[in-house]
């Protein structure tokens, strides 16, 4: 089996998580600049064996599309043109900050780390996987 990774998309930064070979534990990878995540992604692909990619589709909390789903769809037409190989799918990614700082709070961190927005990201991207993983049986 390959890897699955998953993209916490942002304006600025952008966080990313990825499962084992077997698709079984959901990890974070990194925090990149948006600028420079095809680049990483392409380079992560020569390292590793992912089979897909998953990003998180921003909607508000009512269901309705964010402010950021025109640039996610921007890099999901770039990643088809670049890599028609490796599917993308989107995955609902409602609440996953709001879990992330939980997530930070339950593990203990202190107040100053858990202003980082590159680990937020991170695990956000993570959360977004861990909701992929389940809803796919996996």
């Amino acid at each position: 089996m390959a890897r699955i990774v998953s993209i916490d998309y942002g304006k600025k930064r952008t966080g990313l998580a990825v499962t084992d070979p077997l698709q079984i534990i959901p990890n974070g990878l990194a925090t990149v600049a948006t600028c420079d995540l095809m680049k990483f992604l392409l380079s992560y692909l020569e390292r590793e064996n992912v089979e897909r990619i998953v990003v998180g589709e921003p909607k508000q909390p009512n269901g309705q599309p964010s402010e950021n789903l025109a640039r996610v769809r921007a890099f999901v037409s770039q990643w088809k043109k670049a890599r028609p190989d490796i599917p993308i799918d989107y995955f609902d990614e409602r609440f996953t900050s709001v879990l992330a700082h939980r997530a930070m709070i339950d593990g203990g961190l202190k107040k100053k780390a858990r202003q980082n927005k590159a680990l937020v990201d991170e695990i956000s991207a993570t959360i977004i996987l861990e909701g992929y993983l389940r809803s796919k049986g996996l």
